[in-house]
């Protein structure tokens, strides 16, 4: 009696997720898959960070351990996720029914993007603000007579001692963010940002009011425009005097440095945060493609273009910062800045004093939105979808859901409108995200690889792409690409750099704020699996023992499922358990 409970009840939760993935969608074209993937992946760290980066760590030696981490870590990781969200159908918390003890990674995961939502929307607002100062008659970041600049501005060429400060630096800091002295001055809502943020998040809202249906469309103009403009700025900035010696600069191996333990942790941070894989949303876009789609050419064409763009933003980057220590008689390395600072002072400077710099500051902050607001509403879709997958009742009401969570979000991030919310922003990007991301991937190919079992991954994939995954897959799934993440993990933790913005220093309290910021998401994983201990349906061994096992890890589509069962038992009939079988198995006799 109990067995055929049990069976009912397994047919029953079947039945209701068959109709729930009915209703998920597909997308339109393989197209839109890959231009999504490559807006979501492409963002504005390839411009703001990579090349700095690059500089800081060794020039030309920096690529060799960048390349070695897209190779035996980013691309693995990038590649497993389109393959897990492809065969599940489903967003990045219901993909942990595979092993639904660690159902809390996908909390974590949920909340790891709230924060950078929060946060990411507000360094893509910085743009929207910056185009309406660029549609001035004369940039306001070249001269010292604003009513905003110090008696300390001082043009570039003209810098001497440490207290001069460049009218572009104090142009972005106290008029556009009317900066406070630290994070403890929160002081009051800079009503312009605010209302640049609100802008933004209605951009946002508009950009995924359908799900993948509006966000698949404004992919095609979304992912390859940057690229456009990107190239604008090349062909300008490698025609500048001084371009070559910038470009140099930013190419000049040092290999020396390939001996310091911080190069190689900058170098997989970067991957991280360049590739996009233990956010959920690489899960969740690959969730959307139909079945037997090829989904390894997609990944490696998403990841090369990825580096590629990094490096050709380099090039951009640092011919212009090269023209800029031309025309300043300064140093490159002087000039070269990262994050904010490259983004909204040094390089709006150096456009100030070429020809018709309104021009190109439209086309640079243009840019800047756009290769930002992919990852922002794929990040949203990710978040909703989950939403949505967990919580059937809601299906009905996506566009509600959508319209709450901007609402929400937008509400969290304006207090980094406030004359202190650059601190602010700067403490949440540096802590709650970077090491979080890497514990999340840890768990998700331990999930796969030792308690899923790398056989019965590659089979479900042979089933799935027609071929099973070569050796090299399943050597660096099975280990190279966990040792890597260990290592990267504690290099991350013994190497993490001070906090500091703009070298004002960051309290102690604020500091313990970061780390519980990390705290509070990665703190699900082990609190879920403390909530199952402590139910008391069945005995703790039995408990586990059942959260161990896949729950419903089949195709979501009936004919795929039925044709994935027939061919799992084939392939090894002895071991094959179907699912009455399985949940009589959990029966106490």
């Amino acid at each position: 009696m109990k067995r055929t409970e049990a069976s009912k009840t397994r047919k029953s939760r079947k039945q209701k997720r068959i109709n729930r993935d009915a209703k998920r969608g597909f997308w339109k074209s393989k197209t839109e898959f890959v231009l999504t993937l490559i807006g979501y992946a492409i963002g504005i760290g390839n411009v703001w960070r990579f090349p700095y980066l690059c500089y800081r760590s060794g020039g030309g030696a920096f690529l060799v351990p960048y390349l070695l981490m897209v190779i035996l870590c980013g691309i693995p990781l990038f590649y497993m996720e389109v393959l897990i969200g492809q065969f599940s159908s489903t967003g990045c918390t219901s993909i942990f029914r595979l092993v639904p003890l660690l159902k809390g990674t996908g909390i974590c995961m949920m909340i790891v993007n709230m924060y950078c939502l929060c946060y990411y929307s507000v360094i893509i607002s910085y743009p929207v603000r910056m185009l309406y100062y660029s549609c001035w008659k004369t940039v306001p970041w070249v001269r010292c007579d604003h009513s905003w600049n110090s008696q300390n501005c001082t043009k570039i060429e003209d810098m001497i001692g440490d207290k001069s400060v460049t009218p572009a630096d104090e142009f972005f800091h106290l008029e556009v963010l009317r900066i406070s002295s630290g994070i403890a001055e929160l002081g009051t809502i800079v009503w312009e940002q605010l209302l640049s943020l609100l802008i933004t998040w209605i951009i946002i809202f508009l950009c995924v009011v359908r799900g993948i249906k509006s966000v698949g469309k404004v992919a095609y103009f979304t992912a390859p425009f940057p690229y456009v403009l990107l190239t604008v700025l090349f062909v300008r900035g490698v025609t500048l005097p001084g371009a070559a010696s910038g470009i140099k600069f930013f190419f000049y191996p040092e290999w020396h440095r390939l001996l310091d333990f911080r190069v190689w942790s900058d170098a997989a941070i970067q991957m991280f945060f360049g590739l996009g894989p233990g956010w959920g949303g690489i899960i969740n876009m690959a969730s959307f493609n139909r079945f037997h789609n090829n989904a390894k050419f997609d990944s490696i064409l998403v990841v090369s273009v990825n580096v590629f763009t990094s490096i050709y933003a380099g090039v951009v980057v640092f011919s212009v910062l090269g023209f800029l220590s031309n025309m300043s008689g300064k140093s490159v390395a002087t000039v070269a800045t990262s994050g904010a600072g490259l983004a909204f002072v040094t390089y709006p400077e150096a456009i100030a004093k070429m020809p018709l710099p309104q021009i190109w500051a439209v086309l640079f902050f243009i840019m800047l939105f756009l290769l930002g607001i992919d990852s922002v509403f794929v990040q949203l879709e990710a978040i909703s979808s989950s939403i949505l997958d967990e919580v059937n009742a809601l299906r009905k009401y996506p566009l509600v859901v959508t319209i709450l969570l901007c609402v929400f979000f937008f509400g969290c991030s304006s207090i980094m409108c406030t004359n202190g919310g650059m601190y602010i922003l700067q403490l949440f990007d540096w802590y709650s995200s970077a090491l979080s991301i890497i514990v999340i991937c840890l768990v998700e190919i331990i999930m796969i690889m030792y308690i899923y079992g790398t056989d019965n991954f590659l089979t479900d994939m042979e089933f799935m792409l027609g071929k099973r995954p070569s050796l090299f897959w399943k050597i660096t799934w099975t280990y190279v690409t966990p040792i890597v993440l260990i290592f990267i993990l504690l290099t991350s933790i013994l190497f993490l750099r001070e906090i500091t913005y703009n070298g004002i220093s960051y309290p102690k309290w604020a500091i313990a704020l970061g780390w519980l910021s990390f705290v509070s998401s990665i703190i699900w994983i082990p609190l879920y699996i403390f909530y199952i201990m402590i139910r008391k349906r069945k005995t703790l061994n039995q408990s586990l023992r059942r959260r161990l096992r896949p729950l419903d890890w089949t195709p979501a589509d009936p004919q795929d499922r039925a044709e994935y069962e027939v061919f799992k038992r084939q392939r090894n009939p002895a071991n094959f358990m179907s699912d009455s079988e399985a949940d009589s198995s959990m029966v106490p006799k």
